[in-house]
């Protein structure tokens, strides 16, 4: 019989697991947490919070296996102390249950999500992208051409190798039949534009011959997988080592050996999804006025993007060496993520509307003219944003 986690058997779950006592039941608190699995938050007063995760079972009692392969990634930091430099960056997970897809994390009460940061003040502090692109730089520079991290990780994967082929198309390339009895009319739009738009598969093709994996990447940088300090203005003025993570970066159900022009392009695009859900659509305004015409405009967000990508690279200088091309790179990956967010949206039945179609506006001309889009997005040119004036005073 399937076992499934409940406020009613947490508490004797984790006496169990020895991960508290019986006498601390009196001090139990328990909260459940929205997610895509079921979540509780257990805090005792003595300033102990653990967040359980429980992976969803379907009606055969059977789980996707996201977080045995999580749990992967935690082990893989904890086989090389070489990586200790990436463990404060990260969530901190203390237990996993195979047999129950159940995993334990040491509840981060002092963060909050960023998503969730920008959302409630609708402001953009340039240092807190500059942390988030020195952050992102360092686990990738640190893995940078392990080929012993790499062995590890496929040696202890139950899929395939972890830097297999990949298919950034997903379906689009053909559309079957059977779509039509699927999605909506509004829906169904989506695939006539794309399909309408040739050079949009072939830009996306493209991302698949070209993809170089040299180092360890998060594949899902979305701004709910990055945690800010509820302290970051003390954090920031704290310059030291053993200071506390301005950010932390949680998550790691997707991690692979990847190409790190991804995660940039991902977080670029998280960025760029504050101004396109801001839009005001309507039928008697176009495209064009409609994107300028966003309650959070382009403008307020470009010195973000400017301050994350330019931290990143002065935190990972040899990625434009060997990779000349890497920002433009970076651009197709972001237009990529914003044509996925539309195909996931849809595919979860909602309407394609016209923040959609703006959405797929922006999303081509990234993937189309990546060269052009840099600009556009950063407001700069490629050359300034890769020979900044500035120096850079943060640190991992």
């Amino acid at each position: 019989m399937t076992f499934l986690l409940s406020s009613k058997n947490i508490f004797q779950y984790l006496i169990e697991e020895g991960i508290c006592e019986q006498n601390q039941q009196s001090l139990l608190q328990i909260e459940a947490k929205s997610g895509k699995n079921f979540n509780l938050l257990v805090s005792f007063t003595e300033d102990r919070y653990f967040l359980i995760k429980q992976e969803r079972h379907d009606h055969e009692g059977k789980t996707n296996g996201d977080f045995w392969y999580e749990w992967l990634f935690y082990e893989f930091l904890q086989e090389f102390p070489d990586l200790s430099s990436i463990r404060p960056l990260i969530s901190e997970a203390i237990h996993f249950d195979l047999i129950r897809s159940i995993l334990v994390f040491n509840y981060l009460n002092d963060y909050s999500d960023l998503a969730y940061f920008y959302s409630k003040d609708q402001v953009f502090p340039i240092d807190i992208a500059s942390q988030i692109g020195a952050t992102i730089a360092t686990i990738h520079r640190t893995t940078l051409d392990c080929q012993e991290y790499k062995d590890f990780l496929n040696s202890n994967a139950k899929q395939l190798p972890i830097d297999e082929e990949v298919d950034f198309l997903e379906r689009l390339e053909r559309i079957e039949p059977e779509v039509f009895g699927v999605y909506c009319e509004d829906s169904l739009e989506f695939f006539r534009l794309y399909q309408r738009y040739e050079s949009l598969g072939k830009a996306i093709a493209e991302l698949n011959q070209v993809w170089e994996p040299c180092c360890l990447i998060h594949n899902d940088l979305k701004l709910k997988n990055i945690l800010l300090h509820l302290d970051w203005e003390q954090c920031l003025s704290t310059n030291k080592p053993e200071a506390t993570s301005m950010v932390r970066v949680i998550d790691w159900e997707k991690f692979t050996w990847g190409d790190p022009s991804l995660d940039l392009g991902t977080i670029i695009a998280s960025y760029l999804q504050i101004w396109l859900s801001s839009l005001v659509i309507s039928t008697a305004i176009d495209v064009e006025t409609a994107l300028r015409l966003a309650t959070t405009p382009l403008e307020v967000i470009q010195p973000s993007l400017v301050a994350l990508t330019q931290a990143y690279l002065a935190h990972f200088p040899e990625i434009i060496e060997r990779r000349q091309n890497f920002l433009r790179r970076a651009m197709q990956f972001a237009g990529f993520i914003l044509i996925r967010k539309i195909h996931l949206k849809i595919n979860h039945l909602k309407p394609f509307d016209n923040t959609g179609i703006c959405m797929l506006q922006v999303a081509k001309t990234l993937l189309c003219h990546p060269e052009q889009s840099i600009s556009i997005v950063f407001g700069i040119t490629e050359s300034e944003l890769t020979c900044p004036r500035v120096h850079l005073i943060f640190a991992v």
